[in-house]
């Protein structure tokens, strides 16, 4: 399997993670790229750079304030004076009746960001650029008629809205992706099997019937995002029946994992979309350090099996996987079980 990545990534380097009022080292760091290398190494998958597509990718699912906000807000930050090395919100915006987008940067940080865990430095735009990149290669590749292709992005994307970022993520690459592909195919469908609900994803297309949207995640009442990935959640509008949520129980393992992934599989072929975005997080690992899911490295390797047998044309796109030993062993094993499969 081809893989694209690009190095841009490194001048994002997060140090600030508030984590139940302690403030911690991100586990987002860049050495998460360099174990998912190692990965890649492992099955010996062939390695090209992102080509550039300019702004138009970002464009189709990001607000035009938002990634001014994102290009321009660090500069703006600095020149207040007497200002931290990256902006974290102090406030955030009531977005209902009467609110007002605001003027100053410090307004702008707290409308823009869902939560405290996407620190901006002076990188970040740039680092989440390449990453929006990674992503479109991919799915231009698709479009070409590549079979599958794997985007290695950092930073991940799936929690970043149309116009907010959280959750370690600027832009959304799994939904450029998928907007990127809807050039071709009248359907495209996305399946998230990162152990955070796709929240970003989800409010993107929420009111859309051309992209269904399918989240496989640790159950949202106790853990992040919190507020949304519950099973009720189904769209609105247009979108009606486009958006399945699978939460699980904290600690689920391999089986009962793979009968949500049943679920999920039969959901994407009755929606018959012409192309498939894989929103591959990697931490439902059992060794992940943030600890929601009880996934093997076989687990993976059944997970990559399973998504392999749909049999759609296919764009894997990086989302989670935090540091451990066993991240690019993981990486390698989900690989071969979906080419295995193919």
């Amino acid at each position: 399997m081809k893989a694209v990545y690009s190095d841009a990534h490194q001048s994002h380097d997060p140090q600030f993670f508030l984590v139940r009022g302690v403030i911690r080292k991100t586990t987002e760091q860049p050495e998460r790229a360099a174990r998912l290398l190692d990965g890649l190494n492992i099955g010996k998958h062939s390695i090209i750079p992102a080509e550039s597509f300019g702004g138009g990718p970002r464009a189709r699912v990001h607000s035009a304030d938002y990634l001014a906000f994102l290009e321009h807000g660090f500069a703006e930050w600095k020149a207040l004076g007497d200002t931290g090395p990256e902006m974290i919100p102090n406030i955030h915006a009531h977005r209902g009746e009467g609110s007002s987008y605001p003027t100053s940067i410090v307004g702008k940080l707290g409308w823009h960001t869902a939560d405290t865990a996407a620190p901006i430095g002076a990188g970040t735009f740039a680092a989440a650029c390449a990453a929006a990149d990674v992503a479109t290669t991919a799915a231009q590749m698709v479009l070409d008629g590549a079979d599958h292709i794997y985007g290695l992005c950092r930073p991940p994307g799936h929690h970043a809205y149309r116009d907010m970022a959280g959750g370690f993520c600027f832009l959304n690459n799994s939904a450029i992706a998928a907007a990127h592909l809807r050039q071709k195919y009248e359907r495209v469908a996305i399946l998230d099997v990162d152990v955070h609900h796709g929240n970003g994803t989800q409010g993107i297309f929420y009111d859309r019937a051309d992209v269904l949207t399918v989240s496989i995640h640790a159950d949202p009442s106790r853990y992040y995002p919190f507020f949304c990935g519950y099973a009720h959640e189904t769209g609105v509008g247009a979108g009606i029946g486009a958006n399945l949520n699978i939460p699980l129980p904290l600690g689920t393992g391999d089986a009962d994992y793979m009968l949500a992934l049943d679920t999920a599989v039969q959901r994407i072929k009755a929606f018959a979309p012409g192309a498939l975005v894989v929103a591959l997080g990697l931490d439902a690992s059992e060794h992940d350090p943030l600890a929601g899911l009880k996934i093997t490295t076989e687990g993976f390797r059944a997970i990559g099996s399973a998504i392999a047998r749909i049999g759609l044309p296919t764009a894997l796109i990086q989302e989670g996987g935090y540091l451990s030993d066993i991240l690019g062993v993981n990486l390698a094993a989900v690989l071969a079980g979906f080419e295995a499969a193919r």
